[in-house]
């Protein structure tokens, strides 16, 4: 059957649906059953859903956990968590114990600044533009950019600064308007796109009144990499108060800690595994109350990379008998627009956090990563990450067997005494079952 198709967007949801099931299932019908069943039955709220993006057929679930007892600031939070991979809400939740019994986390926001560029080329003379640019176009976009603004800097925001850049060392011609913004609740892509537009607009009609030299817009964009909106999250407390029952001695705990640490901050092997294990906490959070957490990804990994290496996100000392861990990262995040006030479970986990700003809501996120760290780096100086992990993935390996809830419980009794594996678990159950 022809696999290509003209008009597919002009087709109704059940038009794309049995144009898909008959093109590219053996089995149509159960094909066709499965994605029925992960509608919505409330009609309007699947509605909701289908218009989020283009071409919908179905909802793709992710589970949507928590993980309580997070003291930020003398704050008490029970942080939502939307993620797919076994472990990582344990994780959070037992970090989360640990330090609630030894002050809490603290958290504070270092800046807040982003980002957005108007890329163009120039072929005349760049002092020309130069001059022109302090003289008259700086100003002048602003004033021209004025009924985008006015909401924005009602609530406290709007465009900082707009820098005039020479980048023809990079590229030939090449220069760019680098402007700096303040979103305040909103995540503000939209915002900043809109203004850069105008900018652009703007800058090629003052150059060709006032300019010799031909002048192109390539492409106006707002960054994702924020290194001025910034976050620090940050954990510390006495090095005898790192004890636990059973556990080795404090300070040798502490010292190994550190240099884990350390190694991820010199490896980038480790490094990125050690901030993959940050992200899971992060993107967890950023999902669960509707934020791009692409967007933040790409962000974060740049920064780790901007000293010329990829680097450890997280850092560790041992001070005075004083251990602490802490944590600066990038995080543009919204709390108003987008997602937040469509998507119900978005509006339910914002309301879980008492309704946060987007400074607040950058300490939580902040928060979990350095939480979901600190268990990965404990569990692997420790027991190893293993024995945690595959204990939280045995119930998937369970479902997988298709076990009845009588063997579940059975099993998960024989396997806190035993290793799991994919074949031991499989084993196991070949064993109960004969």
């Amino acid at each position: 059957m022809q696999k290509t198709i003209t008009g597919f967007s002009k087709l109704s949801k059940i038009e794309k649906i049995d144009w898909l099931v008959h093109t590219y299932f053996t089995d149509s019908n159960s094909a066709k059953t499965l994605l029925k069943q992960y509608w919505n039955t409330d009609s309007k709220l699947q509605q909701l859903h289908d218009e989020f993006i283009e071409n919908t057929i179905s909802n793709y679930y992710l589970p949507l956990g928590v993980a309580p007892n997070f003291l930020i600031n003398d704050t008490v939070y029970t942080i939502p968590m939307a993620i797919e991979e076994s472990s990582v809400v344990a994780a959070a939740s037992k970090a989360a114990k640990f330090w609630l019994d030894r002050g809490g986390f603290k958290a504070e926001v270092i800046s807040t600044e982003k980002i957005g560029q108007v890329h163009f080329t120039f072929e005349g003379h760049p002092e020309d533009l130069k001059k022109l640019f302090e003289n008259v176009i700086k100003t002048t976009l602003i004033i021209d950019s004025k009924d985008l603004t006015k909401n924005m800097e009602k609530r406290g925001g709007g465009i900082l600064d707009i820098q005039l850049r020479d980048k023809t060392f990079l590229l030939d011609h090449y220069f760019q308007l680098h402007a700096t913004f303040e979103t305040v609740d909103a995540m503000g892509a939209n915002f900043i796109n809109t203004c850069l537009e105008q900018f652009a607009t703007t800058l090629k009609r003052e150059a060709s009144i006032h300019l010799d030299g031909q002048l192109n817009v390539i492409m106006s964009i707002l960054s994702n990499y924020v290194p001025n909106c910034l976050v620090r999250a940050e954990v510390s407390c006495k090095v005898e108060e790192l004890g636990e029952n059973g556990s080795a001695s404090p300070m040798e705990f502490a010292e190994k800690f550190v240099q884990a640490i350390r190694i991820a901050e010199v490896e980038p092997y480790r490094a990125v595994t050690h901030n993959k294990g940050i992200m899971n906490g992060i993107d967890a959070v950023v999902l669960a109350t509707g934020n791009d957490f692409r967007a933040v990804e790409a962000g974060i990994h740049a920064f780790a990379s901007k000293d010329g290496r990829y680097s450890s996100l997280t850092h560790a000392k041992i001070e005075n008998d004083m251990f602490t861990f802490w944590m600066e990262i990038p995080l543009a995040l919204g709390t108003v627009g987008g997602l937040t006030k469509l998507h119900p479970m978005v509006k339910f986990a914002l309301e879980l956090l008492g309704e946060p700003s987007a400074k607040e809501l950058m300490k939580i996120v902040a928060v979990a990563g350095l939480a979901q760290n600190f268990g990965a780096v404990k569990s692997l100086t420790t027991t190893g990450i293993q024995e945690g992990h595959m204990k939280m993935h045995l119930m998937n390996i369970l479902n997988q067997f298709e076990a009845t809830s009588e063997e579940k419980t059975t099993l998960v009794k024989h396997f806190k005494t035993h290793t799991v594996t994919h074949s031991s678990v499989m084993k196991a159950l070949e064993s109960h079952r004969k």
